[in-house]
């Protein structure tokens, strides 16, 4: 929940502050434990990753047994509570590890897929959110037992390439591997405002979290081409605009110079306020990929 409904609905409740540098130093050690059990890590986030522990370092003959130890490990030594899911593939995981947080262990058998996966909401498959949902819905589609019934053709002519996607997960079919170390496709900073306010009112927050963004980015050796803006209406809906210059930005000063530039882009009502602000860099390449700038003098 935005913070700023969680205030209008509960207007004498204390807000902590976050405090980010200290979750990403206990997220590391979280990531040393995992370690000792497979070298196949997939982080989501600072409090979320796919392993693979098929063949696991500590000899354990299950999965189950694996994430029984994960989980004792970072209870012991971190003294928090963790939420595992296992399953025969990562939506399924995904899935699972929701299934009984906090500080729950779910455990999807292969031969338990037939029977677990009909009775789910569809929104419950990754990459269906409220727009796909409401089309579903649409067609009369509201769990995965009424989705596996649709034919592929059906849903391909409705949902595109996305449709195979979609016939696949009704059926628990994923064959994406756990890829450890995957490349940074973007890196973005984002803030949600105490109260909605005008777009003439964001360009402080948007010069903050383009600094931000920027220093996050110091120590990827590749470099962004794109920035991207990205704004939240009071009625939550989600605006971006981007610009991929002829190259990469190259110091802060210009980032921040580009991503204001995204704000005039935004061609809406004056009186049309916001609640949330982000400022992002993507489309990362080898720096040797990028044009170098012009000489200044020949």
């Amino acid at each position: 929940m935005p913070t700023v409904r969680a205030e209008r609905l509960c207007p004498d409740a204390i807000f902590v502050p976050p405090d980010f540098p200290r979750y990403r130093a206990v997220s590391r050690l979280t990531r040393e434990i995992f370690k000792r059990h497979t070298d196949l890590i997939e982080p989501l986030s600072l409090d979320e990753a796919y392993l693979d522990v098929t063949t696991n370092k500590t000899g354990r003959p299950t999965a189950t047994g694996v994430a029984q130890a994960i989980r004792e490990q970072i209870r012991d030594e971190l003294h928090l509570t963790a939420s595992a899911g296992v399953a025969p593939n990562k939506f399924l995981a995904k899935i699972a590890s929701d299934w009984r947080k906090p500080d729950g262990l779910f455990v999807i058998q292969p031969n338990d897929i037939r029977a677990f996966l009909p009775p789910l909401p569809v929104g419950h498959l990754p990459g269906v959110g409220k727009v796909t949902e409401a089309r579903l819905e649409r067609l009369g589609i509201r769990t995965v037992g009424e989705l596996q019934d649709l034919k592929l053709q059906l849903l391909e002519d409705a949902f595109g390439r996305h449709g195979m996607r979609l016939y696949e997960l009704a059926r628990g079919i994923d064959e994406s591997p756990v890829i450890p170390d995957r490349p940074t496709q973007s890196v973005s900073s984002e803030d949600t405002f105490e109260r909605d306010v005008p777009l003439a009112d964001i360009e402080a927050a948007i010069r903050r979290l383009a600094e931000k963004t920027w220093t996050a980015t110091r120590k990827d050796e590749r470099r962004a081409r794109t920035v991207v803006l990205k704004l939240k209406t009071s009625e939550f809906r989600i605006l971006t605009r981007s610009h991929t210059p002829p190259r990469p930005p190259s110091s802060c000063e210009e980032l921040i110079r580009i991503a204001l530039s995204l704000k005039d882009r935004v061609d809406l009502d004056p009186r049309k306020r916001f609640r949330l602000v982000g400022v992002g860099l993507s489309n990362f390449v080898e720096s040797d990929d990028t044009p170098s700038q012009s000489e200044l003098f020949e």
